[in-house]
């Protein structure tokens, strides 16, 4: 799949959003720590076990367009769907497995998002049906650093992430 991914173009960091705890209502924040096999500081996945599959949830803009869509709305907050980035300008679901950069973090995205069925209390009836195919994806946190909003999102070819690895020796 990476063979066809040469001409991916940069994407934007848009929107993070924490959860400080399960259930919370999610706070928007400008820039935030992204803290290599935890989570993004101040959310609730810091809490988790180290090196968990599911350390943040990144969803595209065009994601969420395409759900307010399928629901008949003219925008959906992305804090209803409970993700903790949102990107824009490159296809997500393309990135599976793959490494991105944004600001001085590497994530990995490892597997598509899912939504849950509270998607039909949030969004109302039909919520999580407008959703499939639309969830986004979770990735784990590879390299630290601090991300905000407006930073480019960069897919990082097979094989970069491990050079530049190999460079900082």
């Amino acid at each position: 799949m990476s063979r066809y991914l040469g001409n991916i173009q940069t994407g934007r960091l848009e929107w993070i959003g924490l959860r400080p705890e399960r259930k919370a209502p999610m706070r928007a924040v400008k820039q935030a720590l992204a803290i290599a096999d935890r989570g993004l500081q101040g959310d609730r996945r810091m809490l988790g076990s180290k090196a968990a599959a599911r350390q943040i949830t990144i969803i595209s803009d065009e994601f969420i367009r395409s759900i307010a869509v399928n629901l008949g709305r003219e925008f959906i907050s992305p804090d209803l769907l409970r993700r903790n980035l949102v990107v824009s300008g490159l296809n997500l679901n393309a990135l599976r497995y793959q490494h991105i950069q944004i600001g001085e973090a590497v994530f990995q995205l490892t597997a598509k998002c899912h939504p849950c069925s509270r998607m039909d209390s949030t969004l109302g009836e039909g919520g999580l049906a407008a959703m499939l195919g639309y969830g986004g994806m979770c990735a784990n946190i590879i390299e630290s650093g601090k991300i905000q909003c407006g930073d480019a999102v960069v897919y990082l070819p097979p094989g970069t992430y491990q050079d530049r690895q190999m460079s900082l020796c």
